[in-house]
């Protein structure tokens, strides 16, 4: 028997199957095409973005691994920030009988988890010696997830849209981990282990919730499409039940 899969999880499998993932790592310090990059004004500079110190950091790894991975990291965090903001529009525009608080309690979820690893993630580019991208519009720029469009459209496609973030992040999550193994960079390995199983745990979340089985249905299921009928009974509108 041929397993039906729901055309939203399709979709997102088959997007995926599209995805070039890379990391920004030529992306390093200041750039005057960058959002937030603007250099007028009078603040003390004391470390250009998205470079380490060169010593100092307090782990004992090479200038070359820090650099490199603290700039992987910043990717994630990015991604994770634009990944964030989605989950918030979702969140606030949950309705329908099965969204309105199941879904909006399972966002909110994700939303803790999301501000959690953006959190773990932007400790260990410090903890590297690295500096943390903050600006918001920069974060999309150098984010390899892009947010959804403007606008209110169906569950099924916001909850698309998000498994669709999480098998990307997935994807990015892994290579890095595979990379710091190659450095021996252990303390980046365990930071991203221990995301990646809470991001796979979230995406198992979002997959189930667009699986084509359900105990709430719509009122399709009531109705014929020609005489508006159930059975061989009229429908009654004063009929609360119906």
């Amino acid at each position: 028997m041929e397993t039906y899969v729901p055309r939203e999880i399709q979709s997102a499998v088959n997007n995926m199957g599209n995805f070039q993932g890379s990391f920004n790592l030529d992306k390093s310090g200041f750039n005057p095409n960058m959002p937030g990059h603007e250099t007028t004004h009078d603040m003390v500079l004391r470390q250009a973005p998205r470079t380490v110190k060169k010593e100092g950091a307090g782990i004992g790894l090479p200038y070359e691994v820090r650099h490199e991975m603290a700039l992987m990291l910043d990717d994630h965090m990015c991604a994770l920030t634009v990944a964030l903001h989605q989950y918030n529009k979702h969140h606030w525009l949950t309705e329908g009988a099965e969204s309105f608080l199941s879904l909006h309690h399972l966002l909110e979820e994700h939303i803790e988890k999301t501000i959690k690893h953006i959190d773990m993630i932007g400790e260990r580019v410090a903890r590297l010696g690295g500096v943390p991208t903050a600006h918001p519009v920069t974060q999309h720029e150098l984010s390899y997830l892009k947010h959804e469009v403007e606008g209110r459209y169906s569950m099924r496609d916001f909850i698309r849209n998000d498994l669709e973030h999480e098998l990307k992040l997935q994807d990015m999550l892994r290579k890095q981990i595979k990379r710091a193994h190659e450095l021996g960079d252990w303390g980046t390995v365990e930071v991203l282990e221990e995301v990646l199983l809470d991001r796979e745990d979230l995406g198992y979340h979002l997959y189930s919730v667009l699986e084509d089985d359900t105990l709430v249905r719509g009122m399709e299921h009531l109705l014929d499409e020609k005489s508006n009928k159930v059975g061989d009974g009229s429908v009654q509108n004063n009929n609360i039940l119906q």
